[in-house]
């Protein structure tokens, strides 16, 4: 769920000084995707020293206070797109050499390709009395020299629009420098300090010539034609000073009642209609459902880098402990608790209808704290998290563009790797209580991991319900329950593909894998009684190669190993699973998204010691997943989004027929 918010230096040029645009500053954004609320924070504030700009190629330095026109005191940015450059084949030496750059040897001026958006701020840079770029410890060339004649400046034409204005500027008022090789660069792009010192000089030459009284310059024509212009206008003025204080009210009003000068709300609401056929042999087609997702995140920031998430969110997918009212298990294809299957949709929440935690029951649209995360930075490279309501997908990059619940892919299969998704992962209720860290090695590379625990604010377990599960079946504290220790390394060799690895040891109180993806998920050890517990040891890949601006190639691979954890059994099993896909951006239409992917759920492959690898009633095959959809983008802020997928043997049991999972999702954002 990755955002800035670009804060625009605004104003014009006076009297057409230097027609060029006006630097844009990165600012931090804290609207946090609706879906994935990912502490991809450090991608998107890297916090250290550096300032963040998206752009082809941008320069970052710190300004030093001096006694100069500009007066500059604090940070700028000088935009150096090849798009704005005087010449496409410019390189930067000699871009520097014509700004009057002359670099020591410990100071180099460093670019960044777009890929990475990160740039340093190391090198120091003032301004001299004339708006000319001096670099710290070089050896500036000669002054910009003053022209007394428009025709002096080289690359001035008397056909540009512009030449008039310059032609005045320079012959009338004499406020106008070249640059020392004779010309003006009226194209190039101009900084803040720049024009405050052009302006400067100009309104320092007016008020001399005022103060001397030189004639003809200010002619008493030209004043009684402006005081005609100003009686002419004088109802416009009126109406516009009107407007003004209309405006003024306006936003102190809005000052004095704001809902908060630290926190922004955001919002996603979902209405889906879903419809299914096939399913179990014995089962018959359900009916169309209607459901519904909401959810409201108050995103804050204390300090300006740090973010703390509060996500509130109802529903009304149906499910409980049995899984009864779900559409999984009206098609038989459900297990036979928590309803977990592989015929699920994106957004709906693993456990629906019951607190995993208690096996407490919970109503239809009730209001749940879904997310409560705080992240902060503790150094250049370093930045921490922590929070009671928290999942893995939260700290670690999607990298496959099929990850949206309520934009892209509309299963649960398509969006993440299963070992993201292993022990509650992706539960979509804040199940674990999580702490962590991002670590910073490279602009290519970054290391992320966690712990979390499941009921680490029950002091002690509830009495059994059955043997060996009890009223609170994932145990109880921060570390004598139900936990996971999870890592994503994420690599990025290009600007075209992104590559995670991602491991997991994951220990849980009862028998069960915790992604929700298969029926299978209840009983992985197959022949073993639910109340054993187990330990998970998973490995995945995830690869998204954008093979042009609009169409990417993306995949994953998993293998989850279960081994017995008590010691009474000897019993182990494997898991693999598997996609690949086609993402496409902008199709038909700006704004409208379409996938068209294919893979194999999670299936058991092997099986050892008490393990079985068929369960009894079932006819192995491999199952696989066949999924379209299209987004259409109605506003910026409403999207519509028909899809299905389709499931051969489904939770790998050719028993069952094949299952059609049909979806109409309307996404609404604010």
């Amino acid at each position: 769920m990755r955002r800035y918010l670009l804060a625009s230096a605004g104003g014009a040029s006076f009297l057409c000084l230097i027609a060029r645009p006006l630097p844009v500053q990165a600012m931090p954004n804290f609207e946090v995707a609706h879906d994935t609320l990912a502490l991809n924070y450090a991608e998107q504030f890297h916090i250290d020293n550096s300032i963040t700009i998206d752009g082809d190629s941008n320069l970052s330095y710190d300004i030093i206070p001096g006694d100069t026109q500009a007066n500059a005191q604090a940070k700028f940015i000088i935009s150096t797109d090849s798009k704005q450059q005087d010449s496409p084949t410019l390189n930067q030496k000699e871009r520097n050499k014509d700004l009057g750059l002359t670099a020591a040897p410990s100071s180099s001026l460093q670019t960044t390709s777009k890929s990475s958006n990160r740039v340093p701020a190391s090198n120091a840079i003032r301004f001299a009395s004339s708006p000319r770029l001096i670099a710290q410890g070089a050896t500036p060339k000669e002054n910009i020299a003053q022209v007394t004649s428009v025709s002096q400046l080289s690359d001035v034409q008397p056909t540009d629009w512009a030449a008039q204005a310059l032609q005045s500027l320079v012959e009338r008022y004499g406020c106008i420098a070249g640059y020392p090789n004779g010309t003006y660069r009226g194209n190039r792009s101009m900084t803040r300090y720049e024009f405050a010192a052009g302006l400067n000089a100009c309104l320092n030459r007016v008020n001399e010539l005022v103060t001397t009284a030189t004639t003809d310059l200010v002619k008493k024509e030209d004043l009684a034609t402006l005081q005609k212009l100003q009686e002419e206008f004088t109802a416009e003025l009126a109406t516009l000073r009107g407007r003004v204080d209309v405006v003024e009210a306006r936003t102190a009003e809005l000052e004095a009642n704001q809902f908060s000068t630290t926190t922004k709300l955001s919002g996603e609401v979902i209405i889906a209609g879903i419809g299914a056929t096939g399913g179990a042999s014995d089962s018959d087609d359900s009916n169309i459902i209607l459901t519904n997702r909401v959810r409201l995140n108050l995103n804050t920031s204390f300090t300006g880098k740090d973010l703390l998430i509060t996500g509130l969110q109802a529903h009304n997918f149906s499910g409980g402990v049995t899984g009864s009212g779900s559409l999984q298990e009206s098609l038989g294809l459900a297990s036979p608790v928590l309803s977990a299957s592989s015929a699920r949709v994106s957004f709906e929440p693993q456990f629906p209808g019951v607190d995993a935690k208690t096996l407490s029951t919970t109503g239809s649209n009730d209001v749940e704290l879904y997310k409560l995360l705080y992240i902060f930075p503790v150094s250049n490279k370093l930045t921490l998290f922590g929070g009671t309501a928290a999942e893995v997908s939260d700290a670690f990059p999607a990298i496959t563009p099929f990850y949206g619940e309520g934009q892209e892919a509309i299963s649960r299969f398509a969006g993440l790797n299963p070992v993201v998704r292993v022990s509650g992962g992706t539960s979509g209720s804040g199940l674990a209580s999580a702490a962590g860290f991002i670590f910073n090695i490279s602009k290519q590379v970054d290391l992320r991991a966690l712990y979390g625990s499941a009921n680490a604010n029950i002091t002690t377990s509830a009495a059994d319900i059955q043997p060996g599960v009890s009223g609170t079946p994932l145990g109880a504290g921060v570390f004598g329950g139900s936990s996971v220790v999870a890592t994503q390394l994420t690599f990025r060799p290009s600007s075209s593909l992104d590559i995670a690895l991602n491991y997991a040891h994951s220990y849980h109180e009862i028998n069960i894998l915790g992604t929700g993806l298969i029926s299978s998920d209840i009983n992985p050890l197959a022949g073993v009684s639910l109340g054993t517990p187990v330990h998970l040891n998973s490995f995945g890949g995830t690869l998204s190669w954008r093979l042009s601006p609009k169409v990417a190639l993306s995949g994953y691979g998993a293998a989850i190993f279960v081994d017995d954890s008590s010691g009474r059994v000897d019993a182990s099993t494997t898991f693999t699973s598997w996609m690949v896909g086609l993402h496409f951006n902008d199709l038909f239409k700006p704004g409208n998204n379409a996938g068209l992917l294919f893979g194999q759920p999670l299936y058991r492959t092997s099986a050892d010691g008490d393990a079985r690898l068929t369960p009894e009633g079932t006819e192995r095959a491999v199952p696989y997943h066949l999924e379209a959809y299209y987004r259409f983008r109605v506003s910026d802020n409403i999207s519509i989004t028909p899809g299905a997928f389709v499931l051969f043997n489904p939770e790998g049991n050719s028993r069952n027929d094949t299952t059609t999972v049909g979806v109409l999702r309307t996404t609404f954002t604010f």
